[in-house]
């Protein structure tokens, strides 16, 4: 209880209970606002709370089993501060520009990746002092402009997971294609935009930068756990199967000794052959016969 309190205080001083004005808002939003205050609607922290700790835990759990998710955010007030969270936790982002088809064109963007790559090979191995000065700029400028757009999606091989949104609204291009390729989806959802579009929504203000960077910190820290779990949990796996390794081998030797020593105690007992007594006589034995013998 203790710490929703806390959780809704620091929300409260960085401004996330502020929505939109009156004109503006979306009707489906009704169950997550508090009140009308001046004209603008204020978000129920209440239920902000409950939706950044769900989302938080869903998110935890991804992560956790392995899989990517991709952080977008192409908003000014929210660039930086995305990019920055989802490089902490090693996840693909997107903080420029929504290439269309980018989720569901997805082997044509990693063509244009693996093209960005090359390029970046060829100008740092010295390939490229062959190529006149020109055709080198020319070459430097292709790939900033894709390292500016494709950056943030480089290291990644497979679709994501997941999609965290800052603003629904503003990235509905990027939510259609998630919605089509049945991905899951998070969201900032301001009083302006349908809660319903999203399967993880979290009321909030999603234009104020102290309000953006509260929440993306917050479920960055959940990713982040999630991750040092699944490492965890592999250095015991790895730890389990050396001492089950050890204890193989421990018995294997045993049994190895155990057979040295049949095998010795067998050549003992056979190594020194009992004669055969033959009986003599008066020893029970049949007298042989003689041939001068009584008649």
């Amino acid at each position: 209880m203790e710490n929703t309190t806390s959780l809704q205080q620091q929300l409260l001083e960085a401004g996330v209970h502020f929505g939109h004005l009156k004109k503006k808002w979306n009707p489906k939003m009704l169950p997550y606002i508090f009140a009308e205050k001046k004209g603008i609607h204020i978000i129920d922290l209440n239920k902000t709370a409950e939706g950044l700790q769900e989302t938080a835990a869903a998110l935890k759990s991804i992560a956790k089993s392995g899989k990517k998710i991709m952080f977008v955010a192409t908003k000014k007030q929210a660039k930086e501060i995305v990019s920055e969270c989802a490089k902490k936790v090693n996840m693909p982002f997107v903080t420029e520009r929504w290439l269309g088809g980018m989720l569901t064109n997805f082997n044509t963007v990693r063509k244009s990746v693996k093209k960005m790559q090359s390029i970046e090979k060829l100008l740092s191995d010295g390939s490229a002092e062959s190529l006149t000065k020109k055709e080198k700029l020319t070459l430097s400028r292709d790939k900033e402009k894709m390292e500016k757009v494709l950056g943030g999606i480089a290291q990644i091989s497979r679709l994501p997971a997941a999609l965290f949104l800052v603003d629904i609204g503003h990235e509905h291009i990027a939510l259609a294609e998630a919605k089509r390729l049945n991905i899951t989806t998070f969201g900032m959802v301001d009083t302006n935009c349908d809660p319903n579009k999203v399967e993880f929504a979290i009321p909030a203000n999603d234009d104020a930068a102290k309000s953006i960077a509260i929440v993306v910190g917050y479920i960055t820290a959940a990713i982040a756990e999630g991750l040092a779990e699944r490492q965890a949990e592999k250095d015991d796996d790895d730890q389990s199967g050396e001492s089950d390794e050890s204890a193989e081998a421990r018995a294997a030797r045993f049994e190895q000794r155990q057979d040295a020593s049949d095998d010795k105690n067998k050549r003992v007992r056979g190594g020194t052959p009992t004669k055969r007594r033959v009986p003599g006589p008066g020893a029970g034995g049949r007298r042989p016969a003689t041939g001068g013998g009584a008649r």
